[in-house]
């Protein structure tokens, strides 16, 4: 079952500030064209005190432009990544980071903080880091007993637990969730979408002050059923129910909600009620993991380009909004800058800037600076090297 409707979008955008490829600092460009990027490999600067990045789980930027991330503490070979705290030490080098970092334009750390506190519970698998229009950080948790979210202010203060850890009752339950995945914010109705996730399989949609849950759906705005219906099959019919998990649920500027069905290899498009619209499949060969990681759009005001992370296939999409048409690509897996290793989550900050993180061991945070409007020169178009 899918849709071949069309959004309500215009194929040319009002005219914005003059944007011109490699300078800094201004608003993304508005006209024809794909926006170009280019990795900046020197992007961010080296961390202090011996400190390392786990698993880089999360990304987001603020209304400072500064940009933060969540990483695990966790995955570290403690003999030749973390020698330092090793018992006894078996090296100088290295430390874990705090969990949650803070840097700025120029790449340089300018807080962190984060880990089990008193007041509330830390996940025990930190996933997903999103900042709300007060500047205030919520984080999810995929961890077996994850059943919570957290807020807390910039600064690292506690503000609200929303759920139990060890309680959740599935996808009808109304008071706690299921492993989430990522939480992204409708600020004029003053509502979170939680990704819900890596044991429910629902978007649920709360009150930011409150925390009450207000509406969920599943796949194609069906009731949410978690019964296991097996690993995915790019021959089989379309699923009617989402595959665990639910990786992001993103409402746009214009009153839709764009949903990653991860190990489906979807993208499903919905109105801030539920109500299905259309999708996009994207690389339905894609097995394992899937190909629908984390999705952040273009910052005109129209939202025209959705970028579209795919960890499987180690590459950012990009995705004309209006048509859902994937206009090219660019990464490639390995380690470099510029390449990609289970890149999981993705962000723009007010420039048009990109950022990404990489879990499994690619373990970072890049940079991706905005280069302006070009033409397509081909499909997939690598690592974007500074020319």
């Amino acid at each position: 079952m899918k849709t071949t409707c069309s959004l309500p979008i215009g194929r040319t955008l009002l005219a914005l500030a003059v944007v011109l490829a490699g300078c800094a600092g201004q608003a993304q460009d508005s006209g024809d064209g794909v926006p170009m990027f280019e990795v900046d490999p020197l992007w961010p600067k080296p961390l202090p005190n011996h400190w390392i990045l786990g698993r880089v789980i999360g990304v987001t930027v603020d209304s400072q432009d500064h940009i933060w991330i969540i990483h695990r503490q966790n995955t570290f070979d403690e003999i030749t990544e973390i020698g330092a705290v090793a018992d006894p030490p078996t090296s100088e080098c290295c430390i874990p980071a705090p969990n949650v970092l803070e840097f700025d334009q120029e790449g340089n750390l300018v807080g962190s903080w984060g880990g089990p506190g008193e007041g509330y519970d830390w996940p025990s698998s930190n996933h997903g880091i999103t900042v709300d229009h007060m500047d205030n950080l919520w984080i999810g948790g995929n961890g077996s007993d994850d059943a919570h979210i957290l807020k807390f202010a910039r600064d690292g203060t506690f503000l609200m637990q929303i759920g139990r850890p060890g309680a959740s009752r599935g996808s009808h339950d109304t008071e706690n969730f299921g492993r989430v995945a990522k939480i992204a914010f409708d600020a004029d109705a003053n509502e979170a979408y939680i990704a819900d996730g890596y044991g429910n399989k629902r978007v649920a949609v709360i009150d930011m002050d409150t925390g009450e849950l207000k509406r969920y759906w599943g796949a194609y705005g069906n009731e949410p059923d978690d019964t296991d219906i097996g690993l995915y099959n790019p021959d089989d019919e379309p699923a009617q129910q989402f595959r665990n998990p639910v990786h992001c649920a993103e409402p746009s500027n214009d009153g839709l909600v764009y949903v990653c069905d991860r190990p489906n290899d979807r993208v499903q498009v919905f109105r801030k009620d539920g109500t299905f619209v259309r999708e996009l499949i994207v690389a339905p060969a894609t097995l394992g993991g899937g190909s629908t990681w984390d999705i952040a759009f273009s910052k005109d005001p129209e939202q025209k380009f959705i970028y579209l992370a795919d960890g499987m296939n180690k590459k950012v999409y990009i995705i004309e909004r209006a048509t859902m048409e994937i206009l090219t690509s660019f990464g490639d897996g390995g380690r470099q800058p510029g390449q990609f290793f289970g890149v999981h989550s993705i962000a723009t900050d007010s420039r048009g800037n990109i950022y990404t993180t990489e879990t499994y061991e690619g373990k970072r945070l890049q940079k991706f600076v905005y280069k302006g409007l070009g033409p397509v020169t081909a499909e997939n178009q690598g690592v974007v090297w500074p020319g």
